[in-house]
């Protein structure tokens, strides 16, 4: 696949790293399989796609990596969703060793975190969810897509070249009240 892109295209200097998935499901119902698929999607997914394509961002002279993470497991938890912070944990992980190990090449790994974004799925549950959802962010809304996007595109920039082994946290503010007090307080 990465050999096919850069022939099209005259090489590769870019990888978003996107793919992803989040079964949920309690931590006393958990089995090996549904562990085993979670790891083998978000953090060996992610390590062989970027094994993948690392000779052709060595070859660009200025690679960059974006891994698109999660704040669950690196900052914040949600119940039925251990398995799935552990890999964004996995991935946080990942991504500062990365970005020492290929530093010497001019390639530069980072993350985005998001919070909670409206993605189909989401919009599937309903406006009176997402709006229970927006009352927990200081912004007063879920983001969308394009705000990840825009984190990416900068991380994927010139603008970013001495930006790595780092993560933008993209949530609105989710993560920043104290409690919930803080939020009656604005």
């Amino acid at each position: 696949m990465v050999n096919d892109v850069a022939a099209e295209f005259g090489g590769l200097s870019v990888l978003v790293a996107n793919a992803g998935v989040y079964p949920q499901a309690r931590l006393a119902d958990l089995d090996d399989d549904q562990i085993d698929f979670i790891f083998d999607v978000n953090v060996k997914g992610m390590m062989h796609v970027v094994q993948a394509a690392t000779p052709a961002l060595r070859e660009s002279g200025r690679g960059r990596i974006v891994v698109t993470s999660s704040i669950t497991g690196n900052i914040t938890g949600h119940p039925g969703w251990s398995h799935y912070g552990a890999t964004k944990a996995a991935q946080m992980g990942f991504i500062r060793s990365a970005a020492m190990e290929l530093a010497r090449d001019k390639i530069t790994v980072n993350a985005v975190m998001p919070g909670n974004i409206v993605t189909p799925g989401l919009k599937a549950l309903g406006d009176a969810y997402i709006a229970e959802m927006a009352k927990a962010v200081p912004l007063g809304m879920l983001g969308e897509a394009t705000d990840v996007g825009e984190a990416v595109a900068y991380l994927a920039s010139d603008g970013a070249r001495y930006v790595t082994g780092q993560s933008i946290v993209v949530d609105g503010g989710q993560i920043l009240p104290e409690g919930p007090d803080a939020l009656a307080e604005m």
